[in-house]
């Protein structure tokens, strides 16, 4: 099992986090808090301090405010125990692609002998599906092998804690699917927590049970995905075949309108569909009110429907 953050505390807390650079301010007053296991996405339009919060979080940008605890511990004291606890998963990663891939995995296990019980490279293959690429050099894997490779080599010291940066840029479909089934094994059997920023909202929608929306240098958002679709969507489409024509509704309430239907339709009613929001209409929805000035507003409306 991967290591344990502090007995009974959060993998992760984070309280009024504050960053500057110069006179710009990126982040203003960041708090959440993420409970050992599970993955957490971590969204936010281009320039609103994705990276930097990461970045703080694996202690390789101090902040300029604010409190921050990862596994226990200030990431602006981190030693190399502390460090050897977690895994991180670049976008991109250059090494040496004449490298084989078990040999790759062995020599980065013991840097982590010293402090944990790494993973055996035949172990850790057969886990990320790698198995019969283990002779192969790096140079000769596609690009789904290779980023199962990328996430072997961050999680081979069994971290407590992952961060994913991008994970499945440039996969095909296939591969992406094998990516998420791969990360689901993570989050299940590994009970690692996994935190993971991407542009990709379906991405986030199929992999994470929490969404944290970063905007303005702030959490504007926080809640499953369901219960954030669910505050965006004022209205919801109800589908359905009658007398063998399609119909369409819209509805403030679309289980009391199926329920009243199916209920009046002495069996008529047929291919029952009703579509709400998706994650990526609320995101676009809260981005659009944020950056339109109306933040306050949209936000009460998040937090009302996810609290």
């Amino acid at each position: 099992m991967a290591n344990s953050p502090a007995p009974g505390g959060p993998a992760v807390a984070v309280s009024d986090l504050r960053m500057r650079y110069g006179d710009k301010d990126v982040l203003t007053g960041v708090d959440f808090e993420l409970q050992p296991g599970g993955v957490t996405a971590l969204l936010g339009p281009n320039g609103a301090g994705k990276t930097t919060t990461v970045e703080i979080l694996e202690g390789f940008r101090a902040r300029s405010g604010g409190d921050v605890e990862v596994l226990g511990t200030d990431p602006d004291h981190g030693d190399e125990r502390w460090r050897a606890r977690m895994g991180i998963v670049l976008q991109e990663w250059r090494d040496n692609h004449k490298w084989r891939v078990r040999d790759l995995l062995a020599h980065f296990a013991e840097y982590y002998r010293p402090y944990s019980r790494p993973w055996d490279a035949d172990e850790l293959l057969e886990l990320v599906g790698l198995t019969d690429q283990a002779g192969q050099r790096i140079m000769t894997l596609s690009g789904g092998q290779r980023r199962r490779l990328d996430v072997a080599a961050g999680i081979v010291g069994r971290p407590a804690l992952l961060f994913l940066d991008e994970p499945t840029t440039g996969f095909d479909p296939h591969a992406r699917r094998e990516f998420h089934d791969l990360i689901h094994r993570l989050s299940d059997l590994e009970s690692t927590t996994i935190l993971l920023t991407t542009h990709d909202l379906d991405e986030a929608e199929k992999l994470a049970e929490r969404i944290l929306i970063l905007a303005g240098g702030r959490i504007i958002a926080d809640g499953s995905p369901d219960a954030l679709a669910r505050a965006a969507a004022t209205t919801a489409e109800v589908k359905w075949i009658q007398d063998g024509r399609l119909q369409v509704h819209a509805t403030d309430d679309a289980t009391a309108f199926a329920r009243k239907l199916l209920a009046t339709d002495d069996g008529a009613v047929t291919d029952l569909e009703i579509h709400r929001a998706s994650l990526e209409e609320a995101y676009l929805t809260l981005v659009e009110q944020f950056e339109a000035g109306e933040a306050d507003a949209a936000i009460d409306t998040f937090q009302e429907v996810t609290k």
